[in-house]
């Protein structure tokens, strides 16, 4: 029985509908959900390591994303933002952290060279997290 969600977002459309489905499970199964935003560090080798969003920036994300999950009905909802330098082996971790069971998140509409030359955090995730992981679209 799912009693932890973890839900990553980065505020994009497409992580919306990931938080939108994580709140409709956790709604269903009374878990409590946690949505996380993590903050990309860039840059440090020669220069400053920058956060790809202020602080108030990754907040706001964090804010829109709790409204919705609300609005959707689930309750028992926290928020934390994270500063990593790679977003799939931070939400694997933190998801490992808090004991999460199953992990929710949306993903982007990449395909064909595109996707295999960006990547994908959700692929990422779906193959090497400790748990059941829902990749919405």
């Amino acid at each position: 029985m799912t009693k932890k969600i973890l839900c990553p977002t980065d505020g994009s459309d497409h992580a919306m509908i990931g938080v939108r489905k994580a709140a409709e499970l956790a709604k269903l199964t009374g878990a409590h959900l946690t949505i996380c935003a993590i903050n990309l560090a860039l840059g440090g080798a020669r220069g400053p390591l920058i956060n790809q969003w202020p602080d108030e920036e990754a907040e706001a994300i964090l804010q829109k994303a709790a409204a919705e999950a609300k609005a959707v009905g689930a309750v028992d909802i926290d928020t934390v933002a994270a500063v990593s330098r790679s977003a799939g082996p931070a939400i694997i971790a933190y998801g490992e952290e808090i004991g999460a069971d199953h992990i929710v998140m949306g993903t982007g509409d990449k395909r064909g060279v595109k996707r295999l030359v960006l990547g994908s955090v959700a692929a990422e995730v779906a193959g090497q997290a400790h748990c059941t992981v829902t990749v919405a679209r």
